[in-house]
C-alpha cells in the first residue's frame, strides 16, 4: 500500500489561503480581535491542515475559525456553509449502520467521512456554539458526534435549526436523507 502525504501544491495552497482570508475578513464578528497574519503563519507550519480545510472547502463548508485558544495556541476552524455541507450528504451515522443495511445503502457514513477528511463531527455543544455565529441548517440538517450510549442502542444525534431555535434529534444510525450531512470541526 502506498504512503502518501495529504499535502496541497503550492498554487492550491495559495489559492485556498485566498478563499480563507476573503472569508476571515468578511466574517469579522466570528473571530473578533484575531488576526489573519498569525493564523496563516500557523496553517503554514501545519500542511496536513491546509489539506484538510481544502477538502472541507471542496465538499462546500465553507470552513472559518470561531474559536482560538490562547493556551494551547490552537485555532478552531468551523464549517459555516448555511447549509449542511451539500458534498457530505446522504451518508448514514457510521460505518457499522452502513453495514448494517441490506438494501438502499447510502453512499457512506459521516464518521468515516470526517476521518478521512482528518476532521472531527461537531459535539453538540460545539454545534450551539456554532448558531451563536448565525443561523445554520435552516433548512437542512447535521449529524453531530453521539454518546456511546446512545449509540450502543443504535442510535444517533443530529441537529439543525428551525423556528429561531437549535433543535437535537435522534434517528437510528442506520438512516440518511438528501438534507442531512455533517458539519465538522479542524484544530490548528
Amino acid at each position: 500500500m502506498a504512503n502518501f502525504k495529504k499535502t496541497l501544491m503550492p498554487e492550491q495552497a495559495e489559492a485556498l489561503f485566498k478563499i480563507l482570508q476573503e472569508r476571515f475578513t468578511k466574517n469579522m464578528d466570528r473571530h473578533e480581535n484575531l488576526e489573519w497574519q498569525k493564523l496563516r503563519v500557523k496553517l503554514e507550519e501545519h500542511p496536513e491542515k491546509m489539506w484538510s480545510l481544502n477538502a472541507m472547502e471542496e465538499t462546500g463548508g465553507e470552513p472559518d475559525v470561531l474559536e482560538y485558544d490562547g493556551e494551547t495556541d490552537r485555532y478552531f476552524f468551523y464549517d459555516c456553509s448555511k447549509e449542511s455541507p451539500p458534498g457530505r450528504r446522504k451518508l448514514c451515522y457510521d460505518q457499522e449502520a452502513l453495514e448494517s443495511r441490506k438494501v438502499n445503502k447510502p453512499e457512506g457514513s459521516a464518521v468515516a467521512a470526517a476521518s478521512a477528511m482528518g476532521i472531527e463531527l461537531l459535539t453538540e455543544a460545539q454545534y450551539h456554539a456554532l448558531q451563536q455565529k448565525g443561523e445554520f441548517d435552516t433548512k437542512t440538517s447535521s449529524w453531530i458526534l453521539t454518546p456511546t450510549d446512545i449509540r450502543n442502542r443504535g442510535g444517533a444525534l443530529f441537529c439543525d435549526r428551525r423556528y429561531n431555535h437549535v433543535f437535537v434529534y435522534h434517528n437510528g444510525a442506520e438512516s440518511y436523507y438528501t438534507a442531512r450531512g455533517f458539519r465538522g470541526l479542524l484544530r490548528v
